[in-house]
Formats: C-alpha cells, structure tokens, sequence
C-alpha cells in the first residue's frame, strides 16, 4: 500500500532476545495490518434499489438522493488525499467525466466519507476549494463525516463508484476503470467502467459490466 511500510529488523539469529522476537511480532503485526486495503462491509448489489440518503453539501444545504427523482445518478467516493484519487483529478479524467454526463442531465454526487480526526479530513469549505482548484463539476460535493452513506453504500474505497438509474435502482458498483493503479498517464489506456455505464442506460441496453472491485485508498472511516 502506498505511503504505508513497517521498518525493517535484521540481526543475526543468534542476537535474538525475547525483546527483540516481541518487537519483531509487533512490526509483523503492523505490516499485516497496512496490508489491510479496506474495511470488509456488505453493500447493495445491482439490480437492488439505491439506499436513501440525505447529506450536507460543502455549503450546508441538505441534499437527497431523492432530490434527483427521475434522473441518472453517479455516486463517487473521494478523498483529496488518496493518491488515487489524485491521478484521476490531475489527469482532468474525474471532471471531464462529471461535465460530460452533467451535460446529459446525470447527477453526480461526489461523497467524502473521510471522519473528522483523520489527517486527510477537509472542512467543508477547504474539500470545496480543493475541488475547484481541480476544476471539478459534480452536482454536489457531499460531507459523510459520519460515514452512514458510505456504510450504507459497502464504500471502501476512494474513488468508488455507483451508477443508479432513473428509476432508483443500481446498475453499477466497483471501481472507475480497469487500471489498478495510482498513475495519471494510465487513463489514457484505462476501460472505463463508469462511462460504459451510463453509455449503456443512455442507448436503452442492459449494462453489460454491473460490478467490479474498487481499487484505491480506504476510505478514513472513524
């Protein structure tokens, strides 16, 4: 994982004291932990209505689910922090996306579920800078300090995606595209899963990828 590694111990067999065997156990431990990419949660499945949900955007307004009745809806799961997250901003993948679909009268909702004593926490105020700083164009930016939207949707990662349909059932779950890494240049070559979604509700057809396993950072859950 990224940003994540245990020091290392190493002497020679014979200077192993119990000391050293307890301290190299508690390291292991930490190593196996970091490995841990994100916090096992349930989560609704496509083909099963959307979990309602009302949320404060980044200017205080509370914002529902069912606001957007009728209409497409991208959920994104996104913490400025995340490196992951960063390659699909940097590259202007992210708000492409959202100004591409906006355009076609799809919400997309950008959700950070990041709690408030993590260090990758943003106040309200700041996630909305940072986010125009990137040129961002979701619908709304959503704060889930608490994590019951996150919880509620099995997010366990940044990004993480959910397409739901006009009708308030999910049709997509997992992650933006194909390429399992933190690299901008690796958008370019990526099949993106998101797009090829909402593709396939524009044109009327059944959407032939409905699932997939996020990659990314996990999400900062208290």
């Amino acid at each position: 994982m990224i940003g994540c590694r245990a020091p290392e111990l190493r002497c020679p067999a014979s200077t192993i004291t119990p000391a050293l065997a307890r301290r190299f156990a508690a390291t292991l431990g930490v190593a196996l932990g970091c490995a841990v990419a994100a916090p096992a949660l349930s989560q609704p499945r496509p083909g099963e209505p959307a979990p309602p949900f009302t949320l404060q955007d980044v200017a205080g307004k509370p914002v529902s689910l069912a606001d957007f009745k009728g209409r497409t809806v991208v959920l994104e799961w996104t913490n400025p922090g995340c490196p992951f997250v960063q390659k699909h901003y940097v590259s202007r993948n992210m708000p492409a996306l959202q100004a591409k679909y906006g355009a076609t009268d799809v919400a997309w909702l950008s959700i950070n579920s990041t709690h408030t004593g993590h260090a990758d926490y943003l106040e309200p105020a700041q996630l909305a800078a940072r986010m125009q700083a990137w040129q961002a164009a979701p619908t709304a930016i959503l704060m889930d300090a608490e994590g019951t939207t996150g919880k509620a949707y099995g997010a366990r990662t940044t990004p993480q995606m959910v397409v739901i349909d006009a009708g308030g059932v999910i049709r997509y779950a997992g992650a933006i595209d194909d390429r399992r890494s933190a690299d901008p240049a690796d958008v370019k070559v990526a099949r993106n899963y998101v797009s090829a979604a909402l593709d396939d509700l524009k044109a009327g057809r059944p959407v032939a990828l409905a699932s997939s396993t996020p990659y990314g950072c996990s999400v900062k859950y208290r």
